[in-house]
């Protein structure tokens, strides 16, 4: 059971990592210098795609498709 649950928890995150990186361009090195900037990089790019999703649930829309034109877009 353990190894099946960790299979689906790496599967989860890795989509999520891949689609977080592509829709912010952080692929390689983030755009800040420090540790304190790159944290608040990071937690804001968390909270603009918290917002996003919920937005996109609140109108109904397709929570995985179109995420990145709707960033650049607002």
């Amino acid at each position: 059971m353990r190894r099946v649950c960790h299979q689906l928890r790496s599967t989860a995150i890795e989509n999520f990592n891949g689609q977080f990186k592509g829709i912010f361009d952080v692929r390689g090195a983030v755009p800040t210098k420090g540790l304190t900037n790159t944290r608040r990089f990071a937690l804001g790019a968390v909270l603009v795609y918290q917002l996003t999703l919920w937005h996109r649930h609140e109108q109904g829309l397709d929570l995985r498709v179109g995420l990145a034109p709707f960033l650049k877009a607002a």
